[in-house]
């Protein structure tokens, strides 16, 4: 059985149809990744995963269980969390302050200071600033600041909304070293990238989203094989 299932996903923003029956599927253990030009499609679907949107039709799973119907919150307490485009850090409060909110909702409090230190093995910088008031962190400690917040609500499956938006070339290999690193540890990764290149390097398949349909799907290496796939994202 799938871990996260999507099944033919209909959203409008008001008269606009902006998802036109998405399906698609995340096994555990997986690294998937969404790609397609601006406007496809892919953060909607991540939102509306995420129950910051609501479908008009069509379902989505948790190893089974419904998630269309839930609020957001009740959606990260199943285990679906979203590490959103732009960060969306709390830059009034500090680093140490910013990764304990991730942990809000969890009931069972003994395993977090095990998990803090486990993001703090992940991302040292954090651990050197933890003091610091987020705001004044560089764009990509503020990434980093964000995935670890995720980290922090014990995520079943991990949905990342164009982590490498605004960073330089080496701290963008940097954090899909980490994405891939997180995913060894056990962490299943659902991936929205400009980077197509860099996303299908990392992930094991992938999904080719365009005005609001799925267009291609396959392995990551198909993909990266496929003339319309090179030529449209990966620059061949």
């Amino acid at each position: 059985m799938a871990l996260l299932e999507v099944d033919n996903l209909h959203v409008y923003y008001g008269q606009i149809h902006a998802l036109k029956g998405i399906t698609l599927h995340v096994d555990p253990g997986e690294i998937v990744t969404l790609i397609g030009a601006n406007g496809a499609g892919k953060s909607t679907t991540l939102k509306t995963i995420s129950g910051l949107l609501r479908p008009q039709q069509g379902r989505i799973t948790l190893s089974g269980e419904d998630l269309a119907a839930l609020p957001a919150h009740d959606v990260v307490a199943k285990g679906v969390v979203q590490v959103p485009e732009g960060r969306r850090i709390f830059g009034q409060l500090t680093v140490h302050e910013n990764l304990l909110m991730g942990a809000y909702i969890r009931a069972e409090r003994n395993g977090v200071e095990t998990d803090l230190a486990r993001v703090f093995t992940l991302f040292p910088r954090l651990k050197e600033r933890r003091s610091q008031v987020a705001g004044t962190l560089s764009g990509g400690e503020q990434q980093m600041l964000a995935i670890g917040r995720a980290l922090m609500s014990q995520p079943k499956v991990l949905l990342l909304d164009e982590p490498s938006m605004g960073l330089a070339p080496v701290l963008v290999e940097q954090i899909f070293e980490t994405i891939t690193g997180i995913n060894r540890l056990g962490t299943t990764v659902l991936l929205v990238e400009q980077n197509a290149y860099m996303a299908l390097h990392i992930a094991q398949r992938g999904y080719v989203l365009q005005t609001g349909e799925i267009a291609l799907s396959g392995s990551a290496a198909e993909l990266q094989a496929n003339a319309e796939v090179r030529k449209a994202y990966l620059g061949g």
